[in-house]
């Protein structure tokens, strides 16, 4: 539950075409201890500022001239969509509150203002938008955590799909061409016998900063599992675009990693895939990727290898670690 300076803290705009109204209301919650708290008498200006500074409460009055607060609440609606419309209507008329909450209101609060009642409605209604906004929040971190490798932060296979979909379309459209490529780590399974699962985790963290410093910023760079990575490039115009960052990533992964006092190498062995030479589909193009990495592992490792070309070497020796 959100916690009482939580509440306190919350931001607050009070909208009334009354000067007087407005000073009363002000008064009201700076008395009893709310610290962010703006006003306006211009109906117009409510959804700018909700923009701007997402409230976590709008007093708003509802019969105010030009625009009244039903269409205050439309116009609100569609900022919040799918959201927790943070209104409390404000009203004099009786027959306005069961319209007012119909129109999106969560809760409203008659004039002349029964100073108990306006204390109790506001820290109600704040209580329930800053727990939706916590569940909101937790709800948008799970789905980051459900489409991102833990221990790397790359995205996972789940994403990596997602991402491949979406470069293959663009690619379609402006009739380019576009590259997955599948890589494997030579040697990563005799450092984490070797050395423990710990010292095998740092080596795939750094692994993966070296991959995207390697990566343009709009490529992708997934892990997919164990020392498996797949890294999509769009926007190609031939297979040498691509073989050439698969090169300089081969050149990399096999410098010297520092880890625990001990100086450790390893290599890596890449498959290329090539849309839409090899492939059209997302789960054909990762197969084809895959396969020709079979190839470069099965050639001696270090190297990359496409379903179209013998394995082509680089790099420095195999060599798992250095004490």
């Amino acid at each position: 539950m959100p916690s009482r300076d939580q509440i306190l803290n919350a931001k607050i705009l009070v909208v009334d075409d009354c000067a007087d109204n407005i000073d009363l209301m002000l008064e009201i919650l700076r008395d009893a201890g709310y610290t962010d708290v703006t006003s306006t008498m211009l109906p117009e200006q409510v959804c700018p500022l909700h923009r701007q500074h997402c409230y976590d409460l709008i007093l708003l009055d509802l019969q105010m001239p030009g625009l009244n607060g039903f269409q205050v609440m439309k116009g609100l609606k569609e900022i919040e969509q799918g959201g927790y419309l943070p209104v409390l209507a404000l009203t004099a008329q009786p027959s306005f509150k069961i319209a007012a909450l119909e129109a999106g209101a969560r809760d409203f609060i008659s004039k002349p203002f029964d100073l108990l009642e306006v204390h109790k409605r506001i820290h109600n209604m704040l209580e329930v938008r800053l727990l939706y906004k916590e569940l909101a929040q937790y709800s948008r971190q799970q789905q980051e955590l459900a489409l991102h490798d833990p221990l790397t932060g790359l995205p996972n296979r789940r994403l990596l799909e997602d991402r491949i979909a979406t470069v293959l379309q663009h690619a379609a459209r402006q009739q380019t061409k576009a590259a997955v490529m599948y890589l494997d780590l030579d040697g990563f399974k005799a450092i984490n016998d070797t050395h423990g699962h710990a010292c095998g985790d740092e080596i795939l963290k750094l692994v993966a900063q070296r991959l995207v410093g390697c990566s343009r910023k709009e490529d992708t760079v997934a892990r997919v599992g164990g020392d498996e990575f797949v890294i999509v490039m769009g926007e190609i115009g031939a297979l040498s675009d691509a073989q050439e960052p698969a090169c300089k990533l081969i050149e990399a992964v096999s410098e010297d990693y520092l880890v625990n006092g001990l100086t450790l190498r390893l290599s890596t062995s890449i498959g290329i895939a090539l849309y839409p030479d090899d492939a059209e589909a997302v789960e054909a193009l990762i197969a084809v990727a895959d396969n020709a990495l079979y190839e470069a592992k099965r050639s001696g490792k270090n190297r990359w290898c496409t379903s179209q070309s013998l394995p082509a070497a680089i790099g420095r020796p195999l060599a798992t670690s250095l004490a």
